[in-house]
């Protein structure tokens, strides 16, 4: 039944609730907040006269995923990403190929109700890890940064190889049909090249318009419709989609500190966060009220012991897949940095190398692409293993996001992995220090043109920039340290104090909340300094 636009306000309304209340649970009790949702989600499902929301796929492809993947674009670092090309095709194309075929032999062999066909059915729907689950769960754990550069850098480039699989694995079932390996070949580079392609175009546009816009609003609202434009214009000349928004994402963050000014980067970085976080929180949440549309087509033909032997001992399965690429993988990327590409990189690490493995997590992508998968065949019959795929690829779902992301913390902590990264530290130390010098070398040659009178205004910014420039330089653990903590404990009280007074004087009447609202803005931007100084 067709659900009302109340109801269907009223459903959103109690999700975003949800959200919220679960993103608070979750900080209290330490668990990655797509981890709560996800349990909520189950729970809810449970709940008598909730109504129930179905998850479309066009939904998911259209609505969640382009904005998502956009913000994780942007986000990634185009410097690692290039340095691990190699590795991440060796996962997002190796391990893709491994994965389907893996299972498509273990379907035929050990489930009954499936042959080789459906299993390469299912071995494609579940062979792609989830971009947005890498990026939700993984830095909320805490990662390695080395880690999180390979897994973000996976789950944004096996879409094109996952999707080709899909698409072959349907057209030997649903249509009868084997594709050629020239097919397959011209069919995967048209994925590859055409959606690079119209994001990189896309991108270079939104680049050039944006030189002509001064206007933080308007300037959102180009941003917001950009990932949606790339992925619409990409799945339109049959390429991937996906691809061109992660394509057009990085082309435009790359060039992002040359268009925006301070203000809109703000506004842009807070609209921003804001929706990845309830984007976020709907996906995972509407992933768990899936529960009785995916229970509902099995309960017929199996029983409760073969569903949970099932689900267990295919998630199993998957996971061994994953491990045993991992390391041959791991070894082959080696070679072909430091001896082919002649770069600088150290050896896979036993610890580092499992950690990417057990990291394999799979979330709405899997289910959006497990639920469109049509019901009859070419000729009239029921596609009779549909909803045994799509439970299985629920099972693994539940499996990877809840096992596996609530044990990573423990197995990370276990490996010693866990702790400050070194390497970040230092650059951004090495960023800060020489953006001061160049700071304090302009002031230099300003103040040696500049008429005498003028020389004090030039001293008092040059003895700001040199006195940050000394506390960078001495910001070592120990008594320095020590120092540095205090000031900016002192800092951050005496800004509350002031806050304090200009409540007072609002209570009072004498401002009002427009010259209010403009002192807090500035000493909101002095702590969000001391936030990025610590971070």
């Amino acid at each position: 039944m067709a659900l009302t636009l109340s109801a269907m306000q009223g459903i959103l309304l109690m999700l975003l609730v949800l959200v919220a209340a679960c993103a608070l649970l979750a900080e209290r009790v330490k668990v990655p907040y797509p981890i709560v949702l996800l349990v909520a989600g189950l729970g809810l499902s449970f709940v008598p006269h909730v109504p129930r929301v179905p998850l479309k796929p066009e939904i998911v492809f259209l609505v969640f995923l382009p904005p998502l993947l956009y913000h994780s674009a942007w986000l990634t670092s185009w410097r690692e990403f290039q340095r691990n090309m190699v590795s991440i095709v060796m996962l997002a194309v190796g391990l893709v190929t491994f994965t389907v075929v893996g299972i498509a032999l273990f379907s035929d062999h050990v489930i009954a109700a499936l042959d080789w066909k459906s299993g390469l059915v299912l071995g494609a729907v579940v062979a792609t890890t989830d971009a947005i689950a890498a990026t939700a769960i993984g830095k909320r754990i805490g990662l390695p940064k080395g880690v999180m550069d390979l897994l973000e850098g996976e789950s944004l480039l096996n879409d094109a190889t996952g999707l080709l699989a899909l698409e072959f694995g349907v057209l030997i079932v649903v249509q009868g049909q084997t594709p050629t390996v020239g097919m397959a070949v011209g069919r995967f580079l048209w994925l590859i090249v055409g959606g690079v392609g119209v994001g990189l175009v896309l991108g270079a546009l939104v680049v050039w318009l944006e030189r002509f816009i001064d206007d933080a609003p308007v300037e959102i609202v180009i941003s917001l419709v950009t990932p949606y434009a790339a992925y619409l214009i990409g799945e339109r000349i049959g390429a991937s989609g996906v691809l061109s928004v992660v394509a057009c994402g990085l082309l435009v963050s790359r060039k992002g500190s040359q268009l925006y000014s301070p203000a809109a980067r703000m506004q842009l970085s807070a609209v921003w966060q804001s929706l990845d976080f309830v984007l976020n929180g709907l996906v995972f949440c509407l992933i768990g009220l899936q529960l009785p549309y995916v229970l509902s087509g099995m309960v017929r033909g199996y029983s409760w012991v073969t569903l949970v032997k099932y689900g267990l001992g295919f998630s199993a399965v998957l996971i061994v897949l994953r491990l045993l690429w991992m390391y041959p993988a791991a070894w082959v990327a080696y070679a072909i940095r430091t001896r082919w590409l002649k770069q600088q990189h150290a050896q896979p690490s036993v610890k580092g190398t499992f950690v990417v493995g057990w990291t394999g997590m799979r979330g709405v992508v899997t289910l959006a692409a497990a639920i469109g998968l049509p019901y009859q065949l070419a000729d009239g019959r029921p596609f009779e293993q549909r909803d045994l795929i799509v439970f299985l690829a629920f099972c693994v779902i539940l499996v990877t996001l809840v096992g596996q992301g609530l044990t990573l913390p423990m197995l990370i902590r276990a490996l010693g992995m866990a702790g400050v990264d070194t390497e970040v530290a230092e650059e951004k130390k090495l960023a800060r220090g020489t953006a001061l010098e160049a700071a304090v070398a302009w002031l230099n040659e300003e103040r040696a043109k500049a008429e005498m009178a003028s020389w004090p205004i030039f001293d008092n910014m040059l003895k700001t920039y040199e006195s940050r420039l000394k506390v960078l330089c001495k910001a070592e653990p120990g008594e320095s340290g020590t120092q540095t903590a205090k000031v900016q404990e002192l800092v951050r009280g005496a800004a509350r104090q002031q806050r304090h007074a200009l409540l007072r004087l609002r209570a009072e009447g004498r401002v009002g909340d427009e010259a209010m609202r403009a002192v807090e803005r500035e000493l909101d931007l002095m702590e969000t300094r001391l936030d990025t100084a610590n971070s």
